[in-house]
Parts: C-alpha cells; structure tokens; sequence
C-alpha cells in the first residue's frame, strides 16, 4: 500500500494534484479542497500522506499534509455509508480540528454541510465517532475563536474559486482572504472569482 509521496508538484486538477517522483512516474492524489497542500506552488516538492483505495474498476490515492488529517479520514469512512468522497467533503469544511470539533459537539447541522453529507449520514457519524474524537481546545489548535462564525461558510463554489486564484499567482492566504471578502452566497466560481479579483486589484 502505498502510504507516503514525495515528488514535484506538476499541476493542479480538479479535486485533486498531480505528484511526480524522482522516479518519473505521476500520481494524481485527490485532496480535500481547503487542504494546506494546495499551498504549494508548481514545481515546488510536495510530500503527501495517502490512502489507496482499492475497487474493482478503479485505485485512487486520498492525500493529506499529516497523519492526524490522514487518521481522520480513514475513521471518517469506517463508519457504515461514508466513503472517500463523502470523507473528503466533509474535510473540506474546514481544519481537522474544526472538524473533530463538530463531531464531538454532536453538531449533525453542519457536518450535513458537506456535500454528498445528508443528515442520517451527519447522525451515523456522530453516533460512531463523537467518543473517540478529541478535538484541541481552540487557543492551542490556532483557531481563532471566531473564525467559524465571522466567516462566511465555505462551499465548494468558494474552494473552486481559492485554487483558480492560486493559479493566478496569488498566495493561498491573499485567496482565501479576498473571498472571505464576499459576503454574497450561492455564486458561481467564477462570479465569486471576479469579486474577489476587484478586492485583490
């Protein structure tokens, strides 16, 4: 099983980035859509810890910037009805801690956030989960206190629209600041793109 990648970054596809080894050889890891690796620039080394998972037609690798996010998400798709995809859907709700946070609060209304999440499936994960979750008190995990209420929630249409200014050649933090900076919601990416392009300019 393959458990750990290190390589250059070539590129960025959706959902997912391309790693090459010193080998020659790629490997498309699908991230999480607000997962730290999409900080790394094109060419830049990028190490991954992955998942492999194995299906009849298909192996896709899952990659994460630590053992505690790859420790999430494999209890994550333990439980009954939750696979990768929901998994990673779920991680893009925010940091590990936040969400561990909501697990262990019992909070099924913003884990059904993630799409592909419904509330049966936000309940099952809670029900299995919340007493093995220990999520870090917020000064020590280095989450602002208000940062879930403050800002406005992030959805799939937000994180598209973080990665394609990233591509422009802005920095991860400047992209997901000048969205934050859009209060308006339910946008296309690429509305919420030109917005957040008359903030940065």
């Amino acid at each position: 099983m393959i458990r750990q990648i290190t390589g250059e970054y070539l590129y960025y596809e959706k959902g997912a980035v391309v790693i090459q080894t010193s080998g020659g050889i790629g490997f498309r890891v699908f991230v999480p859509e607000l997962s730290p690796l999409l900080n790394t620039r094109e060419g830049e080394t990028i190490s991954v810890y992955t998942h492999m998972a194995v299906k009849e037609d298909s192996i896709s690798l899952y990659g994460f910037p630590d053992r505690d996010s790859l420790q999430l998400f494999q209890q994550l798709i333990s439980v009954n009805g939750v696979g990768p995809k929901a998994a990673m859907s779920i991680l893009s709700l925010g940091t590990v801690n936040r969400v561990k946070s909501y697990i262990a609060a019992k909070d099924g209304k913003s884990l059904a956030k993630a799409q592909g999440v419904g509330k049966k499936s936000a309940e099952r994960i809670i029900l299995e989960l919340s007493d093995k979750i220990s999520p870090l008190p917020e000064g020590e995990a280095g989450i602002p206190d208000t940062e879930a209420s403050d800002m406005p929630a992030v959805t799939s249409q937000r994180s598209e629209a973080i990665v394609a200014l990233t591509t422009l050649g802005y920095t991860r933090k400047e992209a997901e600041d000048a969205i934050s900076h859009v209060p308006e919601e339910d946008l296309s990416a690429e509305e919420y793109i030109k917005k957040a392009l008359k903030y940065l300019l």
